[in-house]
């Protein structure tokens, strides 16, 4: 059976849609006439709609979030614990999911696997929700007949990234917001308060001191070019990102990344982080240590730190053992090579590396928390910095007028 989607009119003549599964598209149409509904539109669920010739799959599902997944993958795991064939559970997940989008894939891979492919065969059409690190445990966990375990380590996996990542994100909102209401007082004093202050000079022979000179400039220049300013900042931003599609570029723009100061502890402790709890858990769903490499290695985000694993690899493949190869690198932290080193010794490299993953992932937070910690009173600084500088260039020229009085 494939699944279909579809649209119609219902009696009161409102037009619903949704997805069914179906022998053809006239099966669907007629358990749509069996339900009183008028079909309007009816096609594949992984086939382009109507108007929508470069449709594909992965690109619809592109957007799919991690809670999303998070959720499937725990429903699946439970089902399948539960001992429900697998094109049962898929079934029920889709039917359990509230959107149209994410049920018309789960019946699709349903569909795949009611043909007697693979569950990991079937998630391969969505290379965007499924990625490969994603389908390789998946078609690990199916041919070691431990799928239900290997989805729960997945469901985990997936929820503990969800997790970190909502923390940073919540790390971040602070900062970006004081930095907003910073800049947002300093224009708006810059480009309103200032000028009806500053008026009351203009007329003056004396010779203004410098520091309200060069106020008054910048309160015009802010007048007259601040919306083109904005603009072009703008443009730059869309420049940019359009210069780092390209992959010589951008691998560039992350090797000098990597040399910032502060900035290149964070990459790398991210990046690692991920690369190590990747790792380990593909190698505790039986996938071998070559191939769970090479996969780890594209979850890294940074080009230059991808390169790295790649090499890595190519060492581990040439006979050398995985904690030389990342000792040679230079680019993986001195305590991950350490307990990879204590893993390999004594067979508990999964282990090793699931807490190497852990550590660095906490130690990534106490970071995160010491650079917001100085950047709050920084941008306090900052702000009275700039206050103060104001009401100076503004004081400066009436303690001129007051002198020139007495």
């Amino acid at each position: 059976m494939t699944a279909y989607r579809y649209r119609a009119l219902n009696p009161s003549g409102k037009l619903v849609k949704g997805v069914l599964e179906g022998d053809s598209e006239r099966q669907i149409r007629a358990q749509l006439r069996g339900q009183s509904l008028q079909p309007v539109e009816v096609g594949e669920a992984n086939h382009p709609q109507a108007g929508k010739s470069n449709w594909n799959p992965s690109f619809t599902f592109s957007r799919v979030s991690t809670g999303d997944l998070a959720l499937i993958t725990r429903q699946l795991a439970t089902l399948v614990d539960s001992n429900l064939p697998l094109d049962e559970a898929l079934q029920a997940a889709a039917e359990q999911s509230r959107s149209a989008r994410i049920k018309g894939m789960l019946l699709q891979v349903r569909s795949r696997v009611a043909e007697g492919h693979t569950l990991a065969y079937g998630m391969a059409e969505f290379p965007q929700v499924f990625n490969e690190m994603y389908r390789a445990m998946v078609s690990a966990g199916e041919h070691a007949g431990y799928l239900g375990p290997v989805l729960e380590q997945l469901a985990d996996y997936t929820e503990q990234r969800q997790y970190t990542g909502q923390k940073l994100k919540m790390a971040m909102i602070y900062p970006f917001i004081l930095v907003g209401v910073a800049l947002a007082v300093v224009l708006l004093l810059l480009i309103f308060v200032v000028p009806e202050l500053v008026g009351i000079f203009a007329h003056s022979r004396r010779e203004l001191p410098a520091l309200t000179r060069g106020l008054i400039a910048t309160s015009d220049f802010f007048q007259l070019y601040g919306v083109y300013l904005v603009l072009g900042i703008i443009v730059l931003v869309i420049i940019f990102r359009r210069l780092l599609r390209n992959p010589r570029r951008k691998k560039r723009w992350h090797r000098a990344l990597l040399r910032v100061p502060g900035i290149s502890r964070v990459l790398i402790a991210t990046d690692t982080a991920r690369f190590a709890s990747t790792l380990s858990i593909l190698m505790a769903s039986g996938v071998p240590l070559l191939e769970s490499l090479r996969i780890a290695g594209k979850v890294l985000a940074n080009l230059v730190l991808r390169q790295d694993s790649e090499a890595v690899a190519e060492r581990v493949q040439e006979g050398s053992s995985l904690n030389r190869a990342l000792k040679e690198s230079g680019r993986f932290p001195p305590m991950m090579v350490h307990m990879v080193a204590s893993g390999e010794a004594s067979g508990e490299l999964e282990t090793m590396l699931e807490r190497s993953a852990t550590n660095q992932e906490r130690e990534l937070e106490m970071t995160m928390g010491t650079m917001m910690s100085l950047f709050e009173p920084l941008m306090v600084v900052f702000m009275g910095g700039m206050v103060l500088t104001i009401v100076l260039a503004i004081l400066l020229p009436i303690f001129d007028l007051n002198t020139m009085v007495n």
